[in-house]
C-alpha cells in the first residue's frame, strides 16, 4: 500500500492549488481517505475526507466554501482542489487511508482512523 501526495508549492493569497494523491496496493472503493496538514509547531489536524463510495464528504470549517475533495476510482487518485488560499493554508499536506473496508461509512475525522499516510507534500501561501 502506498500513497504519493502532490501538486504542493508557492502560491500568493487568493491563487489555487489542486493536490493529488495517487493510491497503489488497494482500491479506492470501500476506503476512506483523507487529508490532513500540518503547520510550522502545530499538531497535524484533517482538513477534509471522503467517505468508502465517495458520496460522503467532510471539510473542517476553515476550509469549507475553498477546498473540494474528489476522486477518481478509475485513476485511484483522491484531489484537493485548493482555492482562495490564505496563509493560514500553510502546511504540509498529508493524504491518508483508512485501511479497514467499510460499507456505508462516515469518513474518520481524526488522525486514529487511519492506516497509511503520504509523504506529504508543502503548501506555502505566501501575504
Amino acid at each position: 500500500v502506498q500513497l504519493q501526495a502532490s501538486g504542493g508549492g508557492l502560491v500568493q493569497t487568493g491563487g489555487s492549488l489542486r493536490l493529488s494523491c495517487a493510491a497503489s496496493g488497494f482500491n479506492l472503493d470501500g476506503h476512506n481517505m483523507a487529508w490532513f496538514r500540518e503547520a510550522p509547531g502545530e499538531e497535524r489536524e484533517v482538513v477534509s475526507c471522503i467517505s468508502e463510495s465517495g458520496d460522503s464528504t467532510y471539510y473542517t470549517d476553515s476550509v469549507k466554501g475553498r477546498f473540494t475533495i474528489s476522486r477518481d476510482v478509475a485513476k485511484n487518485t483522491i484531489y484537493l482542489q485548493m482555492n482562495t488560499l490564505k496563509p493560514e493554508d500553510t502546511a504540509v499536506y498529508y493524504c491518508a487511508v483508512d485501511l479497514t473496508i467499510s460499507v456505508n461509512s462516515i469518513c474518520p475525522r481524526n488522525i486514529l482512523g487511519y492506516d497509511r499516510w503520504g509523504q506529504g507534500t508543502l503548501v506555502t501561501v505566501s501575504s
